[in-house]
C-alpha cells in the first residue's frame, strides 16, 4: 500500500469515527432536551392539579360547614352567617363584598349568573336557570345543591381576603399533595416548593427553598371569580440535571460502551495497518539486503571459477588452491546467512532445541573473539579484555551463546566508521555475571535503542546497503538470551558508541 492510499484510508476511517461520535453526542443532547420538555410538561400538569385541589379542598370544607349549619339550624345561612367562620375578619374593613344570599329555585325567580370556574370540571354559563315544574323532587334537590355549591365557591374566593394564607393550607399538607401528584406522574426526584404573594415568599414553603429563576416551575393558585390572584405556587428540583441524565443513563451507557468498542477497534485497525506497512517496508529492506549479501559472494565465486578455467592458472596449483579457498569461504558465508534466517524461524516456532551445559564464560568469550580477530586486525582495530569476574561458571549452550557474542562483536565492527575500538568487561554482581561489550562506533538514537532487537529492523544511515546485514542478528541474540534466562540491555549515545550488557545467572 503506497503512502497516499494509506493516508486516505486513515483519513476516511478517522472521519467516520468522528462522525459516529458526533452523532452519539447529538443523540444524547437531543434526548436530554426531549426529556427536559417532557419533564416540564409533567410538572405543569402536576402544578395545575395541585392548584385545582387547593381550590377544591377549601370549597369542599366550606361546603360541608354550610350544609352542616343548614341541617342543624333548619335555615339557609346568609353571607352574614358565613363570614364569622373566618377567624381574621377585620371589623373596620372599609371594603365590603356583598352577595345575594338568595338561591334561584326551579321556578321562575331571580336570575343568578355563574362565571367559568375550575371546580369539579364544571363550566358555568351565564344563563338563567329554569327548570321544568314536572321534575322530580330529587332532581330539584340536586339542582339546588349544584347551584349552592357554585355560590359557595364564589363566596370562598373573596372571603380569602379576610383570612391568612396559613389558615388555608400548611407546608406539610402542600408537600404531601405535591409528592402524591409527582409520584403519580412518575417524577421521583427531590423537590423544594413555596407559595409567593406578589413576588414575596410566604410562610408556606419548604426548608431549603431558594429562588432560582432558571430552575423554577410556577402556577397560579387561589384565583378569584375573575381569574385574578396574587399567589403563585413555585416548585424547584435541585437534582433535576442528575434526574434527567439518569433517565437516559442506561441507553447512554450502552451507546458509550459500543462507541468505546468502535474506538478500540479503530485504534487496533490503525495500529495493525501501521504495523503491516512497517513490516512491508522491513521485508522489502530485508530482501534488498539479503540480495546484496548473496550478490557479492556469488560474484566472487563466479570470478574465482572463471580464473580457475584459465589455462595459465589451471596448471598453477597454488593459485587454484587459493581460488578454491575463496569459493569455500564465500560459500560458508552464504550458508551462515541462510542458517541465521532458519534459526530465527525455528525460534519463532519453538522448534530449535537448545541443550545447556556448564561452561566458563571467559572461555566462551575467547572463542567468540577468535571468530572476529582477523576482521579486527584487517581493519587496524583493537579489542581489549577486562575480565574482572571471579566466578564465571554458567549453564549455557556454547554454540548459540558464542553466536550471541559474535553477533554483538560483528555489529561493533560494522558500525565503527574508523578503526574499531572494542572493550569487553566482566564482573560479578551477587549471583550474576555481567558481560559488557563497548565500542566507539556510530551509536544509536533513543528510538533505535527501543527497536534494536526487533526482527528485520535496521537503522538507516543513508544508503540502505552502506552497512551489511539483514536485521536478524540482534533479534536472534535477544531470543537466545531470553532462552538462557538472561537479560540484555543497550546503552548508547549517537556519535559516541554503544555498550551491550548481558546479565547472566551463575551456577553456585
Amino acid at each position: 500500500m503506497n503512502k497516499t492510499r494509506f493516508r486516505l484510508l486513515v483519513f476516511f476511517m478517522s472521519l467516520s469515527l468522528i462522525g459516529i461520535i458526533l452523532v452519539q453526542l447529538y443523540w444524547v443532547n437531543s434526548s436530554l432536551k426531549n426529556n427536559d420538555e417532557q419533564f416540564k410538561y409533567h410538572i405543569q400538569q402536576v402544578l395545575a392539579k395541585v392548584a385545582e385541589r387547593l381550590d377544591n379542598q377549601e370549597a369542599d370544607e366550606f361546603y360541608k360547614i354550610y350544609i352542616s349549619y343548614k341541617d342543624s339550624t333548619g335555615k339557609t345561612p346568609t353571607r352574614t352567617d358565613l363570614l364569622p367562620l373566618y377567624d381574621n375578619s377585620p371589623d373596620n374593613r372599609s371594603e365590603m363584598v356583598v352577595y345575594s344570599d338568595k338561591i334561584t329555585r326551579e321556578y321562575d325567580e331571580d336570575d343568578v349568573f355563574f362565571e367559568k370556574n375550575k371546580f369539579d370540571n364544571v363550566v358555568r354559563k351565564k344563563n338563567t336557570a329554569k327548570t321544568n315544574s314536572n321534575k322530580s323532587s330529587n332532581a330539584v334537590e340536586e339542582d339546588e345543591d349544584r347551584r349552592l355549591r357554585f355560590t359557595i365557591e364564589s363566596y370562598m374566593k373573596d372571603f380569602r381576603e379576610y383570612k391568612s394564607l396559613e389558615s388555608w393550607i400548611s407546608s406539610e399538607k402542600l408537600r404531601s399533595m405535591l409528592s402524591a401528584e409527582l409520584v403519580q406522574s412518575g417524577v421521583t426526584t427531590p423537590f423544594e416548593f413555596g407559595i409567593y404573594n406578589s413576588g414575596m415568599q410566604t410562610k408556606i414553603h419548604s426548608g431549603r427553598l431558594s429562588y432560582d429563576p432558571d430552575n423554577f416551575y410556577e402556577h397560579t393558585v387561589f384565583e378569584d371569580g375573575q381569574g385574578y390572584t396574587k399567589y403563585r405556587l413555585l416548585v424547584s428540583f435541585p437534582e433535576k440535571k442528575a434526574y434527567l441524565v439518569s433517565s437516559i443513563l442506561g441507553i447512554t451507557s450502552l451507546s458509550l460502551v459500543f462507541t468505546l468498542i468502535i474506538i478500540i477497534a479503530y485504534l487496533s485497525a490503525i495500529n495493525q495497518l501501521i504495523k503491516q506497512k512497517n513490516i512491508s517496508e522491513i521485508k522489502t529492506d530485508f530482501i534488498n539486503n539479503m540480495t546484496h549479501e548473496f550478490k557479492t559472494p556469488i560474484a566472487t565465486i563466479n570470478l574465482a571459477l572463471d580464473a580457475i578455467k584459465n589455462p595459465k592458472i589451471f596448471d598453477d596449483k597454488e593459485k587454484v588452491q587459493r581460488y578454491l579457498q575463496m569459493i569455500r569461504e564465500e560459500n560458508k558465508r552464504m550458508h551462515a546467512q541462510v542458517e541465521n534466517v532458519l534459526q530465527i524461524s525455528k525460534l519463532d516456532k519453538k522448534e530449535l532445541e537448545i541443550n545447556k551445559e556448564q561452561a566458563d564464560i571467559h572461555d566462551i568469550i575467547e572463542g567468540a573473539i577468535e571468530h572476529v580477530h582477523l576482521i579486527i586486525e584487517s581493519a587496524n582495530g583493537t579489542l581489549t579484555r577486562h575480565f574482572n569476574a571471579q566466578r564465571t561458571t554458567a549453564l549455557l549452550n556454547d554454540v548459540h551463546f558464542t553466536n550471541v557474542l559474535v553477533n554483538i562483536l560483528d555489529n561493533a565492527i560494522k558500525y565503527s566508521p574508523d578503526a574499531p575500538v572494542i572493550d569487553i568487561y566482566t564482573e560479578n554482581v551477587k549471583d550474576f555475571i555481567l558481560i559488557k561489550i563497548s565500542d566507539k562506533g556510530l551509536g544509536m538514537s533513543k528510538v533505535t535503542q527501543k527497536r534494536i532487537f526487533e526482527k528485520f529492523y535496521r537503522e538507516h544511515t543513508g544508503d540502505i546497503h552502506n552497512v551489511k546485514g539483514h536485521g536478524l542478528g540482534l533479534a536472534y541474540v535477544k531470543r537466545i538470551i531470553e532462552d538462557h534466562n538472561c537479560h540484555i540491555y543497550v546503552e548508547s549515545e549517537k556519535g559516541k558508541g554503544s555498550t551491550f550488557i548481558i546479565k547472566m545467572p551463575l551456577i553456585n
